[in-house]
């Protein structure tokens, strides 16, 4: 028999179909397929979004903000699926730039506290009664109350992006999945709340396409009443397919376990969370760091202890549960480390990250603070690469295919004639 196959060395990879005997050149190591077996755990992806957007709470510096902004795409645009809710970053991306029109509307219209000599323009003023001291409607517009405005429009922007990052590359499916057994029911709520807009946006496309395809107008209000109608109709439907499919799965069911471990658990919960919040309060404000990072490690310590506590109430099994493997480790390392060097930056050179309007003076970029930002980049080459125009992993039309049989050798036996 022709042997049909050759071995390769280190760093080869075999092409073409089984068999064919095709070798593909040298190429270096990367990162595999996102298949279920080797898909990244959804966690990992929203500890780093929730680094870069702690980072982007510890600066006003816009070229700090905007190459945050430049990593959390990139990332998004490598990593990125084709499912519904990963086309949701570029609504995130559209509510940033609003939140940052807003703000600077604010500023215009209602004044700003930060005293400005750089007059822009001067609008009407409307007077106010003695008791309204303080607040301004119409007045002088500075260049130095507009820059701190956006300074701070950017940094809000910044964080709806990350946010919009992380709900852009995690399953929330599979994140409800990995959710402890005694938060089921509120992550059931979360995801839904979360899965609703994305598929909203891709029903408002696909109906625009539909009316432009049929040559009927899909802009303006009488477009909006045409495609708001069957978007609605079609939410209410899944709402109800959604209901039904719970009621069959003895949705809500739980176990019974005594009344002292249900107080117990209660107050590890309740006390924990709290301690959390606590924590990330102190991790978010300028003058907390010091206080924070025990406080939240005690709050995550005691949750963690409640959770466990209370899991004992859920009934339900996991199927093929999600592993927390060495790239997620990676990813979510990515962004805490961003999230601690900023932190850290932030309390050595504040004047670098905060950079002040008065006296108007340009941003400097600074080096060690852009080189931390910089490790967000990490995801981008260590975490799987999604499976362009195919299931995304974990959804029910995802199935990992077998490896195919060697094809039977069609020659005959013949006997022997006595």
């Amino acid at each position: 028999m022709t042997d049909h196959g050759a071995r390769t060395g280190r760093g080869t990879a075999r092409t073409g179909t089984p068999g064919s005997g095709t070798l593909a050149k040298e190429r270096p190591l990367r990162a595999p397929e996102a298949r279920r077996a080797d898909a990244l755990h959804p966690g990992a992806w929203w500890v780093w979004a929730l680094g870069l957007g702690t980072a982007a709470s510890r600066t006003s510096n816009p070229l700090l903000l905007a190459l945050l902004i430049v990593v959390a795409g990139y990332v998004v645009a490598a990593r990125r699926s084709d499912a519904p809710w990963a086309r949701s970053y570029g609504a995130f991306f559209k509510l940033g730039l609003l939140v940052i029109a807003i703000r600077l509307g604010f500023t215009v219209f209602l004044g700003s506290a930060i005293p400005g000599t750089h007059t822009l323009f001067t609008l009407p003023e409307v007077p106010l009664p003695d008791w309204a001291k303080g607040v301004q409607i119409g007045g002088r517009v500075t260049a130095e109350g507009l820059t701190f405005a956006f300074y701070d429009g950017l940094r809000l922007a910044t964080l709806l992006i990350c946010v919009g990052a992380a709900n852009a590359l995690a399953n929330p499916a599979r994140l409800l999945k990995s959710l402890p057994g005694a938060l089921y029911e509120a992550g059931v709520a979360v995801v839904v709340a979360m899965t609703f807009a994305p598929q909203l946006i891709a029903d408002v496309q696909r109906l625009r396409a539909a009316r432009r395809l049929r040559g009927r107008p899909d802009r303006g209000l009488h477009g909006l009443v045409q495609v708001g109608l069957p978007v609605l109709e079609g939410a209410l439907e899944r709402s109800v397919a959604l209901a039904a499919a719970m009621d069959a799965r003895g949705y809500g069911r739980t176990a019974a376990v005594p009344a002292r471990v249900r107080r117990i658990t209660a107050v590890l919960t309740l006390g924990g969370l709290l301690g959390v919040c606590a924590g990330s309060y102190g991790l978010l404000a300028a003058q907390g760091a010091g206080f924070g990072l025990p406080v939240l490690g005690a709050g995550l310590a005691a949750a963690l202890a409640g959770l466990r506590l209370g899991g004992r109430r859920s009934v339900r099994t996991r199927y093929r549960p999600d592993r927390w493997g060495v790239r997620a480790w990676l990813v979510a390392g990515s962004g805490v480390a961003v999230a601690g060097l900023m932190i850290w930056a932030a309390s050595a050179d504040p004047a670098a990250l905060a950079p002040g309007v008065v006296p108007l003076v340009a941003p400097e970029l600074p080096l060690w603070p852009a080189l931390a930002v910089l490790i967000g980049l990490l995801p981008a080459v260590v975490a799987p690469v999604p499976v362009r125009g195919g299931p995304a992993p974990g959804d029910p039309a995802d199935r990992t295919a077998a490896p195919a049989a060697p094809a039977a050798s069609k020659t005959k036996k013949t006997k022997e004639l006595p």
